[in-house]
């Protein structure tokens, strides 16, 4: 029913400086600078070779700027939604409604980049927090050209290589996430030395991967936790992160054969991120 993570949302009060805080962590600048006049937000986007990473911020008054600052209030700072791309909403609805799925009513939004004089414009469906057990999660039908990121450099960002989240009920996200939304679950593995399970979704080269801790008698309840960035050459990413004063930990394996990978300490506004590289590519 979809056909990519189409894009990650990081939401903040000041756009400007968290976009300042990523374009050193990624090493580019933003492919959008946008205003939505309806919602009173605004935003900052930066593209990657599997999707894009919306910053998003109030701006003036209206209902969006009123739902990030309630997001913020009640989460803080840092990573907040998670977008599918459809190329059907209308069938999309239908699909989901089969399966009994409540959605809400198919909505038109539209930005205006005033630095290139650009326009985009997009359709949602958006689902119910109830229904995604806390997590801010929709599916969008671009109805402009898709934005196109430049990574000429081997020391930039490459793709997103997983988003991961966390669960008290790792059946109930099963039963939504495969059974309904129909995406490929790859792999339910039990952690034994935690006591817990691991699950992994994978979409356009993107892995959700759920970390679950079941507590029998807590409310289903999922967030959002971190984000893990695959790169071409870490070696050059970190040496460019530590020259512009990016904290990053040392080089290690990873927890993949043949990868190696680095945490970023900071300019990530609270998301714990990781860089990884894979030495069979």
């Amino acid at each position: 029913m979809f056909r990519s993570i189409d894009h990650m949302i990081l939401m903040t009060r000041d756009l400007a400086s968290a976009s300042s805080d990523y374009s050193k962590v990624f090493g580019c600048e933003p492919v959008w600078r946008g205003v939505h006049d309806d919602l009173g937000t605004e935003n900052a986007i930066f593209s990657f070779n599997n999707l894009y990473l919306e910053i998003l911020a109030p701006r003036t008054k209206g209902a969006g700027a009123d739902f990030v600052n309630s997001v913020i209030d009640s989460d803080g700072e840092g990573l907040a939604g998670l977008a599918f791309e459809a190329s059907d909403l209308g069938r999309l609805k239908e699909k989901l409604s089969e399966k009994k799925v409540p959605t809400k009513k198919i909505v038109s939004g539209i930005s205006l980049d005033s630095h290139q004089q650009k326009y985009r414009s997009w359709r949602n469906l958006f689902f119910s927090r109830d229904l995604t057990r806390g997590l801010f999660i929709f599916a969008i039908n671009h109805e402009s050209e898709k934005l196109q990121g430049s990574n000429e450099s081997r020391s930039k960002i490459d793709r997103l290589d997983h988003v991961v989240v966390h669960t008290n009920d790792p059946d109930g996200f099963i039963s939504l996430y495969r059974d309904k939304f129909g995406i490929k679950l790859s792999l339910d593995q039990t952690v034994e030395k935690w006591g817990g399970r691991m699950l992994f979704f994978r979409l356009n080269r993107t892995t959700i991967e759920v970390i679950g801790e079941i507590e029998k008698d807590g409310i289903p309840k999922d967030s959002f936790w971190g984000l893990a960035w695959s790169v071409s050459d870490l070696e050059a990413v970190h040496r460019r992160l530590k020259d512009i004063g990016v904290e990053v930990s040392n080089i290690r394996d990873g927890r993949k054969p043949r990868t190696i990978v680095c945490t970023v300490k900071s300019h990530t506004r609270g998301v714990p991120t990781l860089l990884i590289e894979n030495l069979d590519r």
